[in-house]
C-alpha cells in the first residue's frame, strides 16, 4: 500500500524509465513500528530523496494505520467508481487521496486475484456448475461483448467454492475446453456432475476431459430456449405442458409427457419439441438420482444467482476499459459473496451417503 502510495507521489511506478531526470526518486526505507488488529508489527516505509512523501495509510509520527487499503477496496469492490471512492473519503474521512493513488491501490490486488485463479484445487468434486456471463469491454477503440466463465464447484465437505473465472469474446465449446484443462492442471481429476447451458458441442467437450462425469443440461436454459418464438396468447398454456415433463417423478413419465406435449406443439412450435427431443438424456440425467440430488443438479440456478450478484456489484460500470479492470472488478465481487458462503449445503449428511452409494468407486472415504 505504501509502495503504491508512493508511485502516485512519484507519478511513475518502480523500475520505471519515466523517472529519469524526473526530479525525485526512490530513496530506499526505513523500519517503522506500528500498532495492528493483530498486536505489534514492523514495517518498512518508502521515501524519496527530496523528503517531502507523506504517507496516508500509516501518517508520519503515527503508530497506527488507517486501513485505507481495507476501506478503498470494500468500496471498489461494492461497486464505486475510483471518482466516487475519493469523494467519499474526503467528505466522510476528511482524506485526500487522488483518483490515481486509488487506482494503483485497487491495482494491488490483481496479484492475489492471480494467485487465487492458479491456485490448487481438490481432486474430487461432486458437482460443477458451468455458465457465462457478459460483460462490455473497450477494445482497439471498441465497446464489445466479452464473457467472464464462471465454474462453482461442490466439494466433498458440502461447501460451494468458484474454482476460476476467465474471460473470452464469446461463449463457446472450444474456450471451454480450455478452462476444463485449466481445472485438471490445477488438480482436478474427477468430477462427478456437471451442470451446464446446452451450448452446442458442450457435453462432449466435457466428455472429452472428465469423461465418466455425468452431465446434466441445464432445465431452465432449456425452457428459455423453448419460449423463445412462442407467441403471447400460447405462452401460459405452453409453460404449463412443458413443466408436466420436467416435474416427473421418473424418466419414463417425463417421455410420456413429452409425447403428449409433441402432439399438442409439435406442429405449430417445431423447433422447441425438436430441442427437447435433440438433448433428451443430458435434460433427463437427474431423474438416475435421488430427490435429495435432484434438487441440487436440476438447474444452474446456484450459478445464476451468482451471476445476479455479482450483476449488483458491478452495475455502475457500463463498460470496463481494459480485461484486467473487468477481472479485478468481478474478482472482488467474488471475494464478498464468497464471505457468505460459510455452511455446507442442505442435509449434506444424507446427500453424501447417497453420493458415496452411486458413485462408491470414484469417492474416497
Amino acid at each position: 500500500m505504501l509502495e503504491g502510495e508512493l508511485d502516485a507521489h512519484l507519478g511513475y511506478e518502480k523500475h520505471s524509465s519515466s523517472g529519469n531526470n524526473s526530479g525525485n526518486s526512490r530513496n530506499g526505507s526505513f523500519p517503522k513500528k506500528i500498532q495492528t488488529e493483530h498486536g505489534e508489527s514492523i514495517i518498512r516505509v518508502p521515501r524519496d530523496r527530496n523528503g517531502d512523501f507523506a504517507p496516508i495509510v500509516v501518517p508520519k509520527h503515527e503508530s497506527r494505520g488507517l486501513s485505507i487499503e481495507k476501506l478503498v477496496i470494500s468500496l471498489y469492490a461494492k461497486g464505486m467508481s475510483v471518482s466516487d471512492i475519493e469523494d467519499e473519503l474526503r467528505d466522510i474521512y476528511e482524506i485526500n487521496l487522488s483518483t490515481s493513488a486509488i487506482s494503483i491501490i485497487t491495482n494491488k490486488v490483481t496479484q492475489a486475484a492471480l494467485e487465487w485463479q492458479n491456485r490448487p484445487l481438490d481432486r474430487l468434486y461432486m458437482v460443477v456448475w458451468m455458465d457465462g456471463i457478459v460483460f462490455k469491454v473497450r477494445e482497439s477503440g471498441k465497446i464489445i461483448n466479452k464473457t467472464v466463465y464462471l465454474c462453482v464447484g461442490l466439494n466433498d465437505r458440502g461447501y460451494k467454492e468458484v474454482l476460476g473465472m476467465w474471460i473470452g469474446k464469446g461463449e463457446s465449446s472450444s474456450f471451454w475446453m480450455g478452462v476444463l484443462t485449466d481445472l485438471k492442471a490445477r488438480g482436478v481429476e474427477d468430477i462427478l456432475i456437471t451442470v451446464t447451458d446446452n451450448l452446442n458441442g458442450f457435453t462432449d467437450t466435457i466428455k472429452t476431459v472428465f469423461p465418466h462425469s455425468v452431465t446434466q443440461i441445464c432445465v431452465v436454459h432449456q425452457i428459455r430456449n423453448s419460449c423463445k418464438y412462442v407467441v403471447w396468447k400460447d405462452m401460459k398454456e405452453f409453460t404449463a405442458d412443458m413443466r408436466e415433463i420436467y416435474t416427473s417423478v421418473n424418466r419414463e413419465q417425463a417421455a410420456s409427457a413429452l409425447s403428449h406435449f409433441e402432439q399438442k406443439w409439435g406442429s405449430k412450435y417445431r423447433h422447441a419439441v425438436q430441442s427437447w427431443h435433440r438433448n433428451w438424456d443430458d435434460l433427463t440425467a437427474f431423474f438416475d438420482f435421488p430427490v435429495e440430488i435432484r434438487t441440487i443438479i436440476y438447474t444452474t440456478n446456484l450459478i445464476e444467482n451468482l451471476n445476479g450478484k455479482i450483476r449488483k456489484y458491478t452495475k455502475t460500470k457500463m463498460s470496463f476499459p481494459t480485461d484486467d479492470a473487468l477481472r479485478k472488478s468481478v474478482w472482488l465481487a467474488l471475494q464478498e459473496i464468497e464471505k457468505k458462503w460459510t455452511m455446507p449445503i442442505k442435509n449434506w449428511g444424507l446427500v453424501m451417503n447417497q453420493f458415496i452409494a452411486i458413485f462408491e468407486n470414484r469417492i474416497e472415504i
